[in-house]
């Protein structure tokens, strides 16, 4: 949900790529709800006292207050919601989690609505970090369902050349 007041807005939104830019500053990819994928500067946000630190890692979902520039999005304050915590420690997870990452940065595209892209991907998330199922399994489920949101829902209820 985006919430826009006097240039400022809040919205939520997790970090799908990050990189550093300057001493101490992160250039982040991130995706929300209502705007898709967007670019946003964290001034600051590698510095060991900074604010900003936990809220601007990768696969870190949080409530971002954020504020339009001239071609990016610049990060004023954040509050972490998630962060995935074992897949951090799992090498295995973390990696089908890049996996899906990259997926999901190419079908996205800025400023295009993707809140059913973005509820299956935290799902999927939350399904790799919290339990032990097969997790080529869980990445099957994702790609079909991340099908049907995009409109290409598969077939399966007959053969298409019998129709049986």
């Amino acid at each position: 949900m985006v919430k826009k007041k006097m240039g400022t807005f809040k919205t939520n939104g997790i970090v799908i790529r990050e990189s550093n830019m300057g001493d101490y500053d992160k250039m982040l990819t991130m995706l929300t709800p209502g705007l898709g994928k967007i670019s946003c500067a964290a001034k600051g946000a590698r510095r060991a006292k900074s604010a900003l630190l936990a809220g601007s890692q990768f696969l870190c979902f949080g409530e971002y207050m954020l504020y339009q520039g001239a071609s990016t999005y610049h990060v004023n304050s954040c509050e972490t919601i998630e962060m995935f915590y074992h897949l951090r420690t799992d090498f295995d997870k973390l990696k089908y989690a890049s996996h899906i990452t990259k997926i999901i940065c190419d079908v996205t595209n800025e400023n295009e609505n993707s809140y059913k892209i973005l509820q299956l991907y935290l799902n999927t998330l939350y399904t790799l970090s919290e339990t032990d199922k097969n997790m080529d399994f869980v990445l099957a489920i994702f790609k079909i369902r991340l099908l049907c949101i995009l409109g290409f829902t598969p077939h399966v209820s007959s053969c298409k050349e019998c129709r049986q």
